[in-house]
């Protein structure tokens, strides 16, 4: 179907049928965007609950306030706010666990896992030590691949602050980040 989201859409109000391309096209992503945040069987469940939102709601969307990829977006960012302090607690316990040893007899392939590792584990770290709305941005952003406006759109905030949030989240995560390579 040729037609662009807005309009197909506005047409799925009278044919509930319509809706399902609007899921073909962008569950994919959105999963994407929750499983990163939340965990595999987290992100099945804000898709999924993204999409049921979505469709109840489809009457109240506004195409002059954003597009249909940011509102869908936006929805499921505020349903992982309900999940956040899960999301925090799983941030703790991988930093926690950042500090048993792994051992293995193939020392080679170890010491890059334990590289790896040791870099995921700073930047989960830091990424958790930002501010609820600031890591909101920075993951929209990144793993959504939203544009500024589009998480503006998302998260009914003006372009300006998503501007100012994204540019404060990164200059703490580089700080963050460069701490740790100081400290080695």
């Amino acid at each position: 179907m040729g037609l662009d989201d807005a309009e197909l859409l506005r047409r799925s109000r009278a044919d509930g049928e319509l809706f399902a391309a609007l899921f073909d096209r962008y569950f994919t992503a959105l999963h994407g965007y929750a499983a990163r945040r939340l965990g595999g069987a987290g992100g099945d469940d804000v898709a999924a609950e993204t999409f049921l939102i979505a469709f109840r709601q489809r009457e109240s969307f506004d195409p002059d306030r954003g597009t249909v990829r940011a509102w869908l977006y936006g929805i499921a960012t505020n349903l992982i706010r309900e999940h956040r302090r899960a999301e925090e607690r799983g941030y703790r316990a991988h930093t926690r666990a950042a500090a048993e040893p792994v051992y293995s007899a193939d020392l080679d392939r170890a010491d890059s896992r334990m590289t790896a590792q040791a870099a995921r584990d700073r930047l989960v770290a830091a990424l958790a030590g930002l501010a609820p709305q600031d890591r909101d941005v920075v993951l929209l952003v990144v793993w959504g691949e939203l544009s500024h406006e589009e998480v503006a759109s998302a998260l009914g905030i003006p372009a300006g602050t998503v501007g100012s949030r994204l540019h404060r989240a990164r200059k703490r995560l580089r700080a963050a980040l460069d701490d740790h390579a100081i400290e080695r």
